[in-house]
């Protein structure tokens, strides 16, 4: 690559930053994230989880920036993205929750989608450029709930070409702007549930219970497939990532206004929520002493634990006063709980 394109290429990413991504025919998305209420650095960062109800047009990392002008502090990440034409629970850690990311991100997921028959777009869902139109779309709807059968268990995906799936250390959506020929590898998932809420034609509705990393826009498209037409999705909601809950999610604009009066705490949950559904392990001081200086502690059966304990199990400790000190592992073989990551109070 020559100097001038590479110069070329680090403005493209610099405009990206700036007005937010682009769409595949190259037009910018409006970035909400840069403009509003901006609160002071604040000199404690604030550790939780929040659950947002993002709204359309927004990445995920639009979102991010939002609440990191919001809360004052920089440490906020995202635990499982949602495209931006989605809405519906998104998850965001800030300051040492980011690390309990792994376990928020490992939920299953629900989502309610609307499906549209007889057109394909590139990128399998509405934003895309469509790549055909015509299909068939005079289904009944025994038809659509039999092909809709086929996808629920464990199934290998496709994922869409344009995914932030990374292929030799760039997202793919990067590489399908420059014209790069490439096939994403099919991946395991596991669809639990697809109930058909309603059928218009040539439109869709399904609510999907899945596993993390399926993809509802390749569901769609090989729906179209294998009801021998073609399809993409028009509307994607996630109503549940885990235990959090689009009833229970915040919109930003409410969560500014918190903000802003100083009273976020309404909306930020403790970081051990993100371990619920985990057991607890209750030690005392000479316990959470060794925990906190990185070393393991004998056997004990965690409240809610199963038995026997399997090795490998994880677990949630708290000291004597009540504070979540470690995400805890069970070591069978030396029969030791390990701290495998260690909290300040």
């Amino acid at each position: 690559m020559t100097e001038c394109a590479n110069g070329s290429h680090r403005r493209k990413e610099q405009r990206e930053r700036t007005d937010g991504p682009r769409s595949p025919n190259g037009a910018a998305r409006r970035n909400p994230a840069t403009g509003g209420w901006r609160a002071p650095r604040r000199k404690t960062p604030l550790s939780g989880i929040l659950n947002i109800d993002k709204p359309p047009g927004m990445t995920s990392h639009d979102v991010v920036d939002a609440v990191r002008r919001m809360a004052g502090q920089r440490k906020v990440g995202h635990a499982g993205t949602l495209d931006p034409m989605a809405t519906g629970v998104l998850l965001l850690c800030l300051g040492q929750a980011t690390r309990l990311a792994e376990y928020l991100m490992a939920g299953r997921k629900r989502y309610r989608a609307v499906i549209v028959l007889g057109a394909e777009t590139d990128t399998y869902d509405a934003e895309g450029r469509v790549l055909r139109s015509g299909g068939r779309t005079d289904f009944g709807r025994e038809e659509i709930e039999a092909a809709l059968r086929t996808f629920v268990g464990r199934i290998e995906q496709v994922p869409p070409l344009y995914s932030a799936i990374k292929r030799d250390g760039r997202p793919l959506y990067k590489l399908a702007r420059q014209g790069r020929a490439v096939q994403p590898e099919p991946r395991p998932v596991e669809i639990d549930e697809i109930v058909l809420l309603a059928w218009e034609e040539p439109e869709l509705t399904v609510e999907v219970t899945c596993s993390p990393g399926t993809y509802i826009r390749s569901l769609a498209h090989d729906l179209g497939r294998r009801l021998g037409s073609s399809a993409y999705l028009g509307a994607l909601v996630r109503l549940r990532s885990g235990r959090f809950r689009l009833e229970d999610a915040v919109s930003l604009e409410r969560l500014e206004e918190a903000f802003r009066h100083g009273q976020e705490n309404r909306y930020l949950l403790p970081p051990d929520t993100a371990l619920l559904d985990y057991p607890a392990l209750i030690v005392g001081e000479r316990d959470a002493r060794h925990i906190r200086h990185g070393r393991p502690v004998a056997k004990t059966y965690p409240r809610g634990a199963k038995h026997p304990l399997k090795d490998g199990m994880p677990a949630r400790a708290y000291g004597p006063n009540g504070d979540f000190i470690a995400v805890m592992i069970y070591d069978a073989a030396a029969d030791l709980w390990r701290p495998k990551k260690v909290f300040k109070s």
